[in-house]
């Protein structure tokens, strides 16, 4: 797919952006970005519009280095003028899973208030106003909750412990296992853990409650022997496993995508069908009926039509584009009609307004994420009004609003319309941005050898002189399925790790998304050779094309799959000062049989570890040790850094990494975050982690 061109619409809003900025920049004091700029800058969470479309609520987390200091909150905006947004709730804890009743007076959300040990389900009346009522009090805790469309019951996801039948049991199963005298984990199913947690035996569960809250909580599974399937639930996240599930136009059943074969994750991929539970009881009933994924369920406004994103889930793949598939409903052809089969591009998101004539998408696409639409058949698919830089990050529809959150990465995020000429409706970031001497990434591409059309960014340090020579730090994303965006960031933010002096570089190696499906199952069978060679390339490219760069004075680094380039790089060229890793592999049969996932890295590599393939010695760092011998690798210094309860990439790595340095006599140092997973959460950490890259480069850079 080539690069959109840009139409007069966009072209004026350039102009409309440029001015403003320009604006911006004639205002007296701008300074150089600090970590207190990026670590305090608000985060705006998904804007959820009112049936009506007239109203927006969204969450706004007040960020601060002590965790008992921070603030996250629902806030309120009007979406039909310029008023100020206004704040909803007040707790410290935060709100989540917001959800409207369709005659728009009540807002359901989930917190942990006084005397909650888990999160419940609370019901605000924004019509007149007053303390929101607490709906729930299960043991195990209520998440996801969604009005009926006769606003009189609410979906909500909850879990039991395996035997439980009702809340007393639960009850009693809770306070079997708190009282027990030993302490120990078992499983017999792959996998243990996940990111950061060890997972337990709780089993997710669909409920219903009456939304005045009378009543007891229903659990639809109760009796069906879908649930009790050993491979039976839903995605995992940081609150448990979730199940994409909706009401149904009529309210009388519930539909939902689940999982029969999660039992079998060692061994294949884990697809999720779509169900539907009658609401009065009984077997659920599988609507779909093949090995596909689905998820985002909803509704068209007139009813007729069930919308979702799928996933081919093909065999021997490591990456399928997401699509977006639609059935008539009620489901009578198993078949989906797949309505973007001709675009080679995955969709984020999708939105259906109230007027039911288009499906709203967004996908990325070289750094940047737009709005597109096309008909309800897939037709007259076309580029709609968005802003020409940076990315929309969340997309919501109701009546006919369009509403969601753009950003870039000198535009932290705020929430906009986007019915026509985009508008933002909220200013929490604009100020303290406005502050901030920073520039708009650049955009570049080149060509590798074997024809691949690669892009790249680079970022330009405060205070830019053309005239000057910098040092270039090549950051590489992880993923690799994933894009660099032109977003505000805040664990590898762009302009603070350029801030000291340096061009960053930003390259979209093969493995990456936004450039359609070929070029990201390219890197099967070559999971860091090709990569990594690219990102050499891209090296060059950027010295050749831009005479402010000093080639004698590189560095390169990442996380996760950008830590393990990083190491790949380290062990087989000279060419970089310093190399910067974190949560990076160092041996690839060490991480597939130590991570929470397995089976993709045994297709990506072409089978299991003992099937002798010439990819799992061939393309490990550690197996690359002798390139050190030979003078062409393991000689840069390097920072080690990893969260010690990482469990995507566990600690291993990051011991043998510094063992294998060690042992070669490398300048290396490992700094291990004890209370940190995959990422640096932790606002003093993060700012330790910025100060440790920042120092080691200039040891070796400046």
């Amino acid at each position: 797919m080539s690069a959109p061109k840009i139409s007069k619409l966009t072209a004026l809003l350039i102009l409309s952006i440029s001015a403003h900025f320009a604006h911006a920049a004639d205002a007296p004091a701008r300074h150089a970005i600090t970590h207190e700029d990026v670590w305090l800058m608000k985060r705006i969470g998904a804007p959820i519009p009112s049936p009506d479309g007239k109203w927006a609520v969204f969450s706004v987390t007040d960020p601060a280095y002590d965790n008992k200091e921070q603030w996250s909150d629902l806030w309120i905006k009007s979406l039909t003028d310029d008023s100020a947004p206004r704040r909803l709730t007040f707790s410290k804890g935060g709100e989540a899973g917001a959800n409207w009743s369709p005659d728009g007076r009540f807002l359901l959300f989930t917190a942990k208030r006084e005397g909650d040990e888990v999160s419940q389900i609370y019901r605000l009346d924004v019509a007149h106003g007053g303390e929101a009522q607490r709906l729930t009090t299960l043991t195990l805790g209520a998440r996801s909750p969604k009005f009926s469309p006769d606003g009189k019951q609410i979906l909500f996801i909850s879990d039991i412990y395996p035997g439980d039948i009702d809340e007393e049991s639960v009850k009693k199963s809770a306070k079997e296992r708190k009282d027990r005298k030993y302490n120990a984990r078992a499983y017999e199913s792959f996998p243990p853990r996940f990111f950061d947690k060890w997972l337990d035996e709780k089993k997710v569960r669909l409920f219903v409650i009456n939304a005045d809250g009378s009543g007891k909580p229903r659990d639809l599974f109760t009796g069906t022997r879908l649930a009790e399937l050993p491979g039976f639930g839903g995605s995992q996240g940081d609150d448990g496993q979730s199940l994409d599930a909706s009401w149904t136009p009529e309210g009388k059943s519930i539909v939902f995508a689940a999982s029969t074969n999660r039992n079998e994750a060692a061994r294949a991929s884990s697809f999720t069908q779509i169900f539907e539970l009658p609401l009065s009881g009984g077997e659920p009933v599988q609507l779909t009926k093949d090995r596909h994924s689905y998820k985002a369920l909803r509704f068209s406004p007139d009813a007729r039509t069930l919308f979702a994103l799928t996933e081919a889930e093909e065999p021997g793949k490591v990456y399928d584009l997401t699509r977006v598939a639609s059935f008539a409903w009620p489901i009578s052809n198993p078949q989906p009609k797949i309505l973007t089969a001709n675009l080679d591009r995955s969709i984020s998101r999708i939105a259906l307004p109230a007027d039911g004539k288009r499906v709203f998408y967004s996908f990325e696409h070289a750094g940047l994420e737009k709005i597109y639409s096309m008909n309800y058949a897939g037709g007259d698919q076309r580029e709609e009004p968005s802003l020409p830089t940076g990315s929309i990050n969340s997309l919501n529809a109701a009546g006919k609003t369009l509403v969601g959150v753009w950003e870039s990465s000198v535009n932290p995020p705020e929430v906009y319309t986007f019915n026509g000429t985009p508008k933002r409706q909220t200013s929490f970031n604009v100020e303290k941005a406005a502050a901030i001497d920073w520039q708009a990434p650049e955009h570049f591409w080149f060509k590798t050898p074997d024809g691949r059309s690669i892009h790249n960014m680079i970022v330009k340090p405060a205070g830019f002189d053309p005239n000057k020579k910098y040092p270039l730090f090549a950051v590489i994303h992880g993923g690799a399925a994933n894009m660099w965006r032109d977003q505000f960031v805040i664990r590898w933010n762009y302009h603070l790790l350029a801030k000291p002096g340096y061009i960053v570089l930003l390259t979209d190696y093969k493995g990456s998304t936004g450039y359609g499906e070929e070029f990201a199952r390219s890197i099967q069978y070559d999971p860091l050779k090709g990569p990594g060679d690219e990102v050499n390339q891209a090296v060059d490219e950027a010295i050749k094309k831009y005479s402010f760069i000093d080639g004698s004075k590189l560095a390169a680094g990442g996380a996760s799959y950008g830590g393990h380039l990083a190491n790949w790089l380290q062990a087989t060229t000279t060419r970089y000062k310093a190399i910067v890793s974190h949560a990076g592999e160092m041996d690839l049969v060490m991480q597939w049989g130590t991570s929470d996932s397995v089976y993709g890295r045994e297709v990506n590599s072409g089978g299991p570890v003992w099937a002798d393939l010439p990819v799992w010695r061939e393309q490990s760092p550690i197996m690359q040790a002798g390139n050190h011998e030979k003078g062409t690798g393991f000689k840069s210094p390097i920072l080690i850094t990893v969260g010690e309860r990482d469990y995507r990439v566990p600690i291993n790595n990051a011991l043998m990494n510094f063992a294998t340095q060690q042992r070669l006599d490398v300048p290396s140092k490992l700094v291990v975050f004890p209370e940190e997973n995959h990422w640096i959460l932790n606002g003093e950490n993060s700012r330790y982690f910025y100060s440790e890259v920042q120092a080691w480069l200039a040891k070796y850079l400046k």
